[in-house]
């Protein structure tokens, strides 16, 4: 069968010399095949239409659509796999892949949401978003005209964080936007009533005291903002991965501000322009920036901290760092938590578990030297002999102890007729014998020499199921030789 090229070359060449045998020879063919395509072009037929070719998998194509239709075109090939084997599809899993390929495609474009790309006008929308990487957490904010960017860092995205991050975004762009599209947080979302976001009421506050509009974009949909979440990625990729691990937040910050500063010096690709200059005339439409920064949240009240480097709230106790004993802090109540802040610098000195009335937390990092092991009531001397019995050390301590809690009378008596067997029979014995001696509770010298006398004798108890050590005595022994018969071999 001649295909397109050929018989469009037939009939050029029998136009040219008008008959069947010269077109068959110019074309290298013969003039019956002439003749055909010179007949079926004269009768207006086309090439013939192939015959649709059954395929292996026209058995489940319906299958595939409708749990491809069901999945939201979601599905993988892998995972309905094994359901066409068993609607019995026995082609390969390459094969499949084409199958489920084609119905996705189909899906799509039947069920295309139609987007548009955004149309911005200057002054007029501003897009946040947090992210988080190892713990740390990043702001993002793109002023969409001019797609100035902004990044910083923060440990945790409560909505005083938030508020406090905007508001330093405001003052670098100079000016406040009329609106501010945000997903929906739960830091600023205070409810949602027919897919109608409302704001909580501190967010509304802060809102009304920059004179900007919150917006909310759609839930599960960050294509409404997409322009901040590829901001999010580009911060993570090109500013946090490099210099990751953050020891020091302020300096995190500092390193932000000088990426920010970098990126938007540079021109942007979407607007073949520098954001940097853009900003300086998208400023002109900003509204002016308040006189003072609204104070979001509990109010902070005032403590001194006390000569124990604690302060009193709600009738418990809290530890500050012992630089601040006798100056004044900062008390906020967030959430569980109770923050102390430094009021010169704002400083988070300590955040403390929320407590009821009477308990106490206690931070070690606030002292200089860890809590004591031993309490402050251990035994001291105060003479020459209770020098010489605590220097053998802490069971000296642990006998003396434990004899005044038995009520032992004339206790220094028994101490100084204990040095004495020391001077006799050395500090080791002595030592051993009053380890003994406060195991099976004797508090007098008599014991401790009664020990001594025994020596290795005394019997040492164990646990059951250690084994029992015993010092038997040593018998003289002779060798065999001694036992030999003179003369005898």
């Amino acid at each position: 069968m001649k295909n397109a090229r050929e018989r469009m070359d037939i009939i050029s060449a029998y136009r040219e010399v008008g008959s069947y045998r010269g077109a068959a020879a110019m074309c290298g063919t013969t003039h019956k095949t002439v003749q055909r395509v010179i007949a079926a072009h004269e009768a207006g037929e086309g090439r013939p239409v192939r015959a649709v070719r059954a395929r292996n998998y026209d058995q489940v194509t319906e299958l595939v659509a409708d749990r491809v239709k069901v999945t939201n075109g979601r599905i993988s090939a892998k995972r309905l796999l094994p359901a066409a084997r068993t609607a019995g599809f026995t082609g390969s899993a390459r094969n499949f892949r084409r199958l489920v390929a084609q119905a996705k495609g189909a899906y799509r474009r039947e069920n295309s949401r139609g987007r548009r790309p955004g149309v911005w006008s200057p002054g007029e929308h501003l897009l946040i978003d947090w992210g988080v990487q190892d713990g740390l957490h990043v702001f993002c904010a793109v002023l969409a005209w001019s797609r100035v960017r902004f990044v910083r860092f923060a440990t945790d995205e409560k909505a005083a964080t938030t508020f406090a991050m905007l508001a330093e975004c405001f003052e670098v762009l100079g000016g406040v936007p009329r609106v501010v599209l945000a997903d929906r947080m739960g830091c600023l979302k205070g409810g949602v009533v027919a897919n109608v976001v409302i704001p909580t009421p501190d967010y509304v506050r802060f809102a009304t005291h920059y004179r900007f509009r919150p917006d909310f974009c759609e839930g599960h949909d960050p294509e409404s903002k997409g322009m901040v979440e590829h901001l999010v990625g580009y911060a993570k990729r090109d500013l946090m991965v490099p210099q990751a691990p953050f020891s020091d937040l302020a300096a995190a910050n500092l390193a932000a501000a000088r990426w920010c500063a970098e990126v938007n010096a540079v021109t942007h690709s979407e607007i073949g322009a520098v954001p940097a200059e853009r900003l300086v005339t998208e400023q002109e439409l900003l509204a002016a920036l308040p006189g003072l920064r609204l104070e979001i949240g509990p109010r902070p009240v005032t403590r001194k901290v006390d000569r124990l480097s604690t302060i009193r709230f709600a009738s418990a106790r809290y530890s500050a760092p012992t630089r601040m004993v006798g100056r004044q802090v900062q008390v906020v109540p967030v959430g569980d938590q109770l923050r102390l802040l430094d009021p010169v610098t704002g400083e988070v000195l300590a955040e403390h578990a929320l407590l009821g009335p009477g308990q106490v937390s206690i931070m070690d990092a606030h002292y200089p030297h860890p809590r004591p092991d031993k309490p402050l009531r251990a035994p001291r001397a105060r003479t020459a002999t209770e020098t010489r019995f605590l220097a053998l050390g802490e069971i000296a301590e642990a006998f003396l102890t434990g004899a005044a809690a038995a009520g032992v009378t004339k206790l220094g008596g028994q101490i100084e007729q204990i040095n004495t067997l020391t001077a006799a029979h050395g500090e080791q014995a002595v030592t051993a014998a009053l380890r003994r001696a406060v195991a099976f509770r004797r508090w007098r010298a008599v014991d401790i020499g009664s020990i001594l006398a025994a020596g290795s004798g005394v019997a040492t108890p164990r646990a059951a199921g250690e084994a029992l050590v015993l010092d038997l005595p040593v018998a003289p022994t002779r060798s065999l030789d001694a036992y030999r018969i003179g003369g005898t071999r």
